[in-house]
C-alpha cells in the first residue's frame, strides 16, 4: 500500500513516544493529525495527559484499537517496538502499519515487521504524506 492508501484507510494512530512539548515534532504532527479527524492515541511513559487525551504508558495498555503504531524513538530503539507490535498484534489481533517518522529507519525492524504480517513505512512523516493527498 502508497503511504496515501494507508491514510486513506485508517483512522486510528498510537503515537510511540509522543512528547507533551509543543516545540517537538512528536507533539506537533499528532496534532496536525487531529484537527484533521484522526484518532490519536499517546504513548509515553512520563506523561499522564498530552492535548486533553489519556496517555498509555506502554503498548499493551492501550484498551482501544490501533491500526498505524506511529513511531518518535530513535532508530536503534525500533527494534524492540516493533517486537512489542508483534505481541500485540499476536494478543488483540490489532496493528496493520508500523510507522516510523522521518529520519528513523532500521532495516531489522523492517524484516521482522513484514515477517510478522505487517506492513512497514519508514523514515516518513505523516504529515508530509498526508499533505501529498489534498
Amino acid at each position: 500500500m502508497t503511504t496515501q492508501e494507508i491514510l486513506s484507510k485508517y483512522k486510528t494512530i498510537a503515537v510511540y513516544g509522543m512528547s507533551g512539548n509543543p516545540s517537538k515534532p512528536a507533539y506537533e504532527i499528532p496534532e496536525f493529525m487531529i484537527e484533521k479527524g484522526y484518532n490519536i492515541i499517546p504513548i509515553n511513559p512520563k506523561e499522564e495527559q498530552i492535548l486533553g487525551k489519556k496517555v498509555y504508558h506502554n503498548l499493551m495498555d492501550v484498551p482501544d484499537k490501533i491500526e498505524i503504531l506511529d513511531v518518535f524513538r530513535p532508530s536503534q530503539e525500533v527494534v524492540e517496538v516493533v517486537r512489542q507490535a508483534i505481541e500485540r498484534k499476536k494478543a488483540k489481533g490489532d496493528i496493520d502499519v508500523i510507522w516510523l517518522q522521518l529520519g528513523i529507519y532500521n532495516d531489522e525492524a523492517k524484516a521482522l515487521a513484514e515477517n510478522n504480517g505487517l506492513e512497514f513505512i519508514q523514515d516518513k512523516c505523516l504529515k508530509i504524506e498526508y499533505n501529498k493527498m489534498s
